[in-house]
Parts: C-alpha cells; structure tokens; sequence
C-alpha cells in the first residue's frame, strides 16, 4: 500500500464522531493537497474492508456528494445517528467540520 493511501486511511480513521471532513482536507492531512479525488477513490474500495467511518468525509460545500440516492440517505442517516444535523444533503462546516 502506497504512504498517501495508508495516511489517509488514518487520517480517515481519527474524524472523531459527530464531526465531518472534506475529501480535500483529509488529502492535505494525509501529505497530498492535490489528491482529494484519490481520497474519494480510497473511499469507495476500502471502506468496507477497512472499516472506515466513510459518512464523515463530505465535499468542500458542505454537502454529500454520493450521486445514488440510496446511498446519499445512508449517509445522511449515518451523519444524523452522530448528531449532526444535515439539511437539503448540506451540513453547516462551520459547526461541524473537524479542525486540523
């Protein structure tokens, strides 16, 4: 496994309940601030294997940016069973986005 894919892992790992990250903001904290796709990419095969925690990490607006509907409410669900309040697919970064 490449060192940005097992950061990122990690640093995907420690967003604390109840808070979010963006895709962009875990790649920075990962050591790549270009790579927020390879974030997204990361997400979307090893979720499951690894466990992540992947209804945490959202776009840079806010929103939940899964495109199946299914999903985007699983997330949505997920967010909400954590407390934080997601309204129209958004929530609010200034409340609960993860601090660096």
């Amino acid at each position: 496994m490449k060192p940005f894919t097992e950061n990122a892992l990690a640093v995907i790992r420690s967003i604390p309940e109840g808070r979010v990250m963006t895709y962009s903001q875990v790649a920075v904290k990962a050591g790549s601030p270009r790579a927020a796709r390879q974030v997204v990419r990361i997400l979307h095969s090893m979720s499951r294997k690894h466990n992540l925690p992947w209804h945490r990490v959202i776009n840079a607006k806010g929103e939940i940016a899964i495109k199946d509907e299914e999903a985007a409410f699983e997330q949505q669900l997920a967010l909400e069973m954590e407390g934080i309040t997601v309204i129209n697919r958004k929530v609010d970064l200034d409340t609960y986005q993860a601090k660096e």
